[in-house]
């Protein structure tokens, strides 16, 4: 069942636009009906009844909270993230820069316990945290991925999710911290940014296969709707956000879009977004799964492994589209 959620006036003003919301309490037929329709007209939804240990979830809040509370100096201990670690307006080595200070980590054992002992005091209680949420989180995206692969009528119906169970999955969470400030507002009524607003994380598409969002009760996260229209999402702490990821795209042949999206900075309060990235191994194939390609829909994308997309996304400035770069050729029709 798609339910729409409450949208701002502005966006009312435009065209009448609702956050798809997809119930996971449902039987499996309408759950996976409400993802495919979800994926195909926005790219992005709202998931309830979602079954996570919301106090893993808060835990995990909790030390993200105290993190960004600790001294500047402290905090830099952790940084710069290239990619990983604590970064502060730069994001990426591309000069794209933000009102935010973040933490990205690699879901990757190893990854974490290094990262670890430069972030937190008590480093053995961080990593068991943050690896009760990577597991919280990384079943829902699976989940996810499967009621899409039913939806979708594919055979093998882990054919998503195994990539992001493989053991050597370059799957990321992060945490977002967007300190509040005085340089104006975040708009209300006008669907562009104002000069005076703070974009804290510019418009941007996300690389991977699905990302599940989290926030506190702060707003400032909009989508890009497929007609340019930029939608103000609601905030609920007590529900994840499903996001498209370019490889989606790519793996549904461009059934699924990926949505570009953005986060505007608060002027009154902080605002604090997680994120799980859900990524493949970076030797794993990218290709859209065959149940997709027909003469009426020929294949879009060559294949490519992640590392190469990786590689190619990491060269780029954020608002770039990225995979344009792999799409393919096809000769005119006679």
């Amino acid at each position: 069942m798609v339910v729409p959620s409450p949208i701002s006036f502005w966006a009312k003003k435009s065209r009448a636009v609702g956050i798809p919301t997809v119930d996971l309490s449902l039987d499996r037929e309408s759950m996976s009906e409400s993802i495919v329709d979800a994926c195909e007209e926005l790219g992005f939804f709202k998931v309830v009844n979602h079954g996570v240990d919301m106090e893993a979830v808060s835990r995990w809040e909790k030390e993200g909270a105290e993190f960004f509370a600790k001294p500047a100096p402290v905090k830099q201990r952790a940084g710069p993230a290239a990619p990983f670690g604590y970064g502060c307006k730069n994001i990426g080595c591309n000069g794209d820069t933000g009102e935010l200070e973040y933490l990205t980590l690699h879901t990757n054992p190893a990854s974490l316990f290094e990262r670890s002992l430069t972030i937190s005091e008590e480093p053995e209680n961080f990593r068991s945290v943050a690896n009760d949420y990577i597991e919280e989180v990384k079943d829902l995206a699976c989940e996810i991925l499967d009621l899409a692969a039913e939806g979708l009528q594919i055979a093998d119906k882990y054919a998503f999710s195994r990539l992001i169970r493989d053991t050597h999955n370059d799957s990321v969470i992060r945490i977002n911290h967007y300190p509040w400030g005085k340089k104006g507002p975040a708009p209300q009524r006008d669907q562009r940014p104002s000069p005076k607003t703070r974009i804290g994380f510019g418009e941007h598409s996300d690389p991977q296969i699905l990302t599940l969002l989290r926030s506190n009760e702060v707003s400032g996260l909009q989508i890009c709707t497929r007609d340019g229209l930029w939608v103000s999402v609601q905030p609920d702490p007590n529900a994840f956000y499903a996001i498209v990821g370019d490889a989606f795209q790519a793996l549904t042949n461009g059934r699924f879009m990926s949505v570009r999206h953005r986060a505007l900075a608060n002027s009154t309060r902080t605002r604090m977004s997680m994120m799980y990235f859900g990524a493949p191994a970076l030797d794993a194939w990218i290709c859209p799964v065959p149940e997709l390609i027909s003469h009426d829909s020929p294949c879009l994308y060559q294949p490519f492994t992640w590392g190469e997309f990786k590689s190619a996304v990491y060269a780029m400035r954020l608002a770039d589209s990225r995979l344009d770069l792999f799409k393919k050729v096809h000769p005119p029709s006679s």
